[in-house]
């Protein structure tokens, strides 16, 4: 009776492991993290890509260029500063990350920021094109734009 028992409450606790996950995957604090972390990841992805052709660490394709600078574009005609909601910055959660409380208190500066961003990636697909050093200025002029709203509202890891 009693291997019953302990297989039956072994069973309930097993069942109450994906309840867990689903609970916090509907908390809005951690998707709006997940979120942002997802978009960061993408945005590395085709800033490496670009950086490396820059540098000649990656042998230069224009298509390939094109398409990483044209994701780029698309990325930051997403409102990525709609995730920063209150409660979700370093400190305030158990979640890993890095945005700093300034956010909160400056949203109007944060956003115009993220403008800059979409400003220095308009036009990106097609100012690669031609060579590595295209790449480059196109990867000078978002990562300006980066460290811009890095310098103020990233804590440095």
């Amino acid at each position: 009776m009693r291997y019953i028992v302990t297989a039956m409450l072994s069973a309930a606790a097993m069942a109450a492991i994906p309840l867990t996950a689903i609970a916090q995957d509907e908390d809005p604090i951690h998707q709006a993290i997940e979120a942002r972390k997802g978009f960061y990841q993408m945005l590395a992805i085709n800033m490496g890509q670009l950086a490396g052709m820059a540098k000649g660490d990656i042998a230069y394709d224009e298509a390939a260029a094109s398409r990483a600078a044209a994701n780029i574009e698309a990325l930051t005609q997403y409102d990525l500063p709609s995730l920063f909601i209150e409660g979700s910055g370093r400190g305030q959660t158990s979640e890993e990350t890095a945005a700093k409380p300034d956010i909160w208190t400056n949203m109007d500066d944060f956003r115009a920021k993220f403008a800059g961003l979409a400003e220095a990636a308009t036009g990106a697909s097609e100012a690669v094109k031609g060579g590595a050093d295209k790449a480059g200025a196109v990867v000078g002029k978002i990562g300006a734009a980066c460290k811009a709203c890095h310098d103020s509202y990233r804590e440095k890891s």
